[in-house]
């Protein structure tokens, strides 16, 4: 089994330990929201940071939602390009990794106005301060590709509220830089129940265990930076990628993220394709120099890849069935958030 450095025993953390325990002994509880930008391809980093979790969840009989956040690309970019392209590249990928559309739903954010229409009440919830605050806003500002912020990314937070919370989601998968926004959905949720009575849960985060997969340039992987390995990648796209990432002088390979962040970055992706320790997989190849370990690298990304890669170009021999299952997602999707509108709307008194 891979093993990486010990999660922090935050408050966040050991709570998460026990959610992990609660959901091994009654995962139908829990009703899970999680999703995806479609900006780009999804690389191996989303794969092991959090698509391979979706689908274990999914596994052990968890109701999952996958939300493709098509309206948030628009948070920081003047204009969505070649959004039908990523969506349907995002649907292949959801369902070659194992996403089960008989067991959970996807859905994309334009196809189901309810949802967005709680954004209305939700907005009166908090205040422009409280917005203004959030760490993660003031980050996707810092790198936002807009000339100006628009009012969009500053209601960001208070959106994702309404994504989780109009299928009543009680768990969220998050990494730790994105607790901020979970706080903002459960503050949203316990003022609307103080205001105008009980209608939503306060959702709690399940913190991800993954590691940080570096790219082949030895910095985050990211869909804009060009250094990532996309899951549809074919083997040869794959060796080209994996041979022109960075490592250095030093021919002994060892596993040290702190001191040698490209080196280690390529182990830990091999130590998860191979379900090993990075420490055993770098002791192996010893003083093979950078060209054994981008011989293993390539070999076990493309052995743990294969069967997905060939799930992925069935589905994609018929784009009629792969959008029939949005389309029947998008209809549950739809069913679920107008049952949360109507009772929003009952409980602030309005009429219809």
């Amino acid at each position: 089994m891979t093993t990486v450095t010990d999660q922090p025993m935050t408050p966040a953390a050991l709570r998460s330990a026990e959610l992990e325990r609660q959901i091994a002994v009654d995962p139908g509880r829990f009703r899970i929201l999680t999703g995806d930008r479609p900006t780009g391809a999804l690389h191996l980093g989303h794969y092991f940071g959090t698509l391979h979790n979706r689908v274990r969840l999914q596994d052990l009989g968890a109701e999952v939602f996958v939300l493709i956040a098509d309206y948030q690309v628009l948070t920081d970019r003047d204009v969505a390009e070649r959004l039908g392209e990523y969506v349907e590249g995002l649907l292949l990928d959801y369902l070659a990794i194992g996403v089960d559309p008989a067991r959970t739903t996807v859905f994309n954010h334009s196809a189901v106005p309810a949802l967005n229409q709680l954004l209305l009440p939700f907005l009166s919830l908090v205040s422009v301060a409280e917005l203004g605050r959030n760490p993660t806003v003031k980050d996707e500002i810092a790198h936002s590709r807009q000339a100006a912020v628009s009012g969009l990314m500053y209601t960001y937070p208070v959106h994702q509220a309404a994504d989780i919370l109009f299928c009543k989601g009680n768990l969220v998968p998050v990494g730790q830089d994105q607790l901020p926004h979970l706080e903002i959905t459960r503050t949203v949720a316990r003022r609307f129940n103080e205001r105008y009575g009980p209608v939503f849960p306060e959702p709690d985060a399940l913190l991800s265990a993954a590691p940080l997969l570096l790219g082949t340039d030895g910095t985050k992987m990211s869909k804009s930076r060009g250094n990532s390995v996309a899951l549809g990648a074919s083997e040869d796209e794959t060796a080209r990628l994996i041979k022109g990432a960075t490592t250095d002088a030093d021919r002994h390979i060892t596993y040290e993220p702190e001191t040698r962040p490209g080196v280690s970055g390529l182990v830990l992706l091999a130590a998860l394709c191979l379900d090993r320790d990075p420490h055993a997989v770098a002791e192996e190849i010893g003083d093979g120099g950078a060209a054994a370990l981008k011989r293993t690298v390539t070999d076990a990304v493309n052995a743990k890849m294969a069967p997905i890669r060939a799930r992925r170009a069935e589905y994609a021999q018929d784009m009629g069935q792969v959008r029939d299952i949005l389309r029947a997602g998008n209809e549950r999707a739809n069913a679920v958030a107008e049952a949360t509108l109507t009772e929003v709307r009952e409980a602030m008194g309005m009429f219809r």
